[in-house]
């Protein structure tokens, strides 16, 4: 599946979000064959116009940032080709930019700068919605259960557009050694045909990747929803097309929510 020559892109701002971030990216990179590029957005958007002293104590925090994230990335000993950048301007805009030129953009769940710890994911949950290739959002620590499934759940609405995110699914279950469960959702109730059409497409995907158990369940409502219901199912990775790009802050939600159902969870928006 993976043909995109172009680099997976992490947003790096001196934060442990971020670093996890990086460290979850290293195994989309390796198993792609391309480099991990570490970029650290500064909010100065005119560096000849800024202030010297302020320019300055930008560069340092950006070269000390990317310097820590770059140490936590080898300190895993995995064979990653490792890139890294200083960008000027808006996080968020200066990511989307890179999402132009990327296989993948990685993120941590809190948002980058100085605006995540007073509200979530801006920088996120607008790069989910509008970049131009797959977004990850890392939400960590995640802790798999000593016993038991950790699970990819990939959501399935029934329609064409539902193969490429399948299909991505699939590999980041292969490439994590980790089982699928092919929630079909829809707004209204689920009629036996239906039922019968999941079963068959999660047949079709079992035969084409025969080293991944994945397992269908259907649901009256969105996504969201059944991660709800299913508090005490783990889930490691949610995978959903990007029409579904608004709902992350639903799936994830703030650190400090405590009714976020599977608050330790990322998601990945598939385009």
């Amino acid at each position: 599946m993976w043909k995109n020559p172009a680099p997976i892109v992490v947003g790096v701002d001196g934060s442990n979000a971020a670093i996890d971030a990086a460290k979850w990216a290293i195994d989309e990179a390796i198993s792609r064959d391309i480099p991990l590029r570490l970029v650290h957005v500064t909010q100065i958007e005119e560096q000849p116009a800024a202030p010297d002293d302020a320019f300055q104590l930008d560069v340092q925090y950006a070269e000390s940032s990317l310097r820590a994230a770059t140490a936590a990335v080898e300190a895993t000993g995995k064979p990653v080709k490792i890139e890294t950048d200083i960008l000027w301007g808006k996080p968020d805009t200066a990511l989307i930019n890179e999402s132009r030129t990327a296989s993948m953009v990685c993120v941590g769940s809190i948002g980058i700068g100085a605006i995540a710890e007073k509200l979530w994911g801006s920088t996120a949950a607008s790069v989910a919605e509008k970049a131009y290739c797959p977004v990850a959002i890392i939400r960590s620590p995640h802790k798999a259960p000593p016993s038991g499934p950790d699970w990819i759940v990939v959501a399935v609405h029934g329609h064409a557009d539902d193969e490429s995110v399948i299909e991505y699914a699939m590999n980041e279950a292969r490439l994590r050694n980790a089982p699928v469960l092919a929630v079909g959702v829809r707004d209204d109730d689920f009629h036996e045909i239906e039922y019968d059409e999941l079963d068959r497409r999660v047949e079709q995907w079992a035969k084409r990747y025969s080293d991944v158990h994945i397992h269908p369940v259907a649901t009256r409502g969105s996504v969201t929803r059944f991660l709800a219901d299913h508090k005490d199912e783990s889930v490691q990775l949610t995978v959903v097309a990007g029409d579904d790009a608004r709902n992350v802050v639903q799936i994830i939600g703030p650190h400090s929510h405590p009714l976020v159902a599977h608050g330790d969870c990322s998601v990945l928006v598939v385009r």
